[in-house]
């Protein structure tokens, strides 16, 4: 069976809010997390999310500032949710990334790895987040 965020077509398993985001479906099952009508429009929400609110709303730019924000330490094991991260990207977890406009990839390494560390598995849709990363820059 699929990681409940792959079935859901929500890489970073967000959370049900009373945001409506773009792209969600139309009928929303799980009761914990948002589901979206396509992997893209779950990327795109994620990228949104790292990149329009935690860069530029709250100033998080680095992984050990958006991990601890992401899965805090009530909920998670976050020096080891950001260790994880920090191991897949080969970014130091106190290195800035940087403006989003200016390293993409950056963001596009840190995304990929927190879908990682949140599904448990690596067969991740690469086309599907790069769609994703564009769809958020509109």
């Amino acid at each position: 069976m699929l990681p409940r965020g792959i079935r859901n077509h929500n890489p970073l398993n967000i959370r049900r809010s009373k945001d409506l985001w773009k792209g969600m479906a139309e009928v929303q099952t799980d009761r914990a997390f948002v589901q979206f009508k396509s992997l893209e429009w779950g990327w795109r929400a994620a990228f949104y999310l790292l990149t329009r609110t935690y860069y530029h709303k709250y100033h998080l730019c680095t992984i050990r500032d958006i991990i601890t924000r992401w899965a805090p330490p009530n909920e998670n094991n976050t020096q080891a949710y950001i260790e994880n991260v920090s191991r897949l990207t080969g970014i130091d977890p106190d290195d800035p990334l940087g403006d989003p406009s200016d390293s993409p990839a950056r963001w596009m390494m840190v995304g990929t790895a927190m879908a990682i560390q949140e599904n448990g598995t690596s067969s991740l849709d690469y086309f599907a987040m790069l769609r994703g990363w564009e769809m958020s820059r509109e």
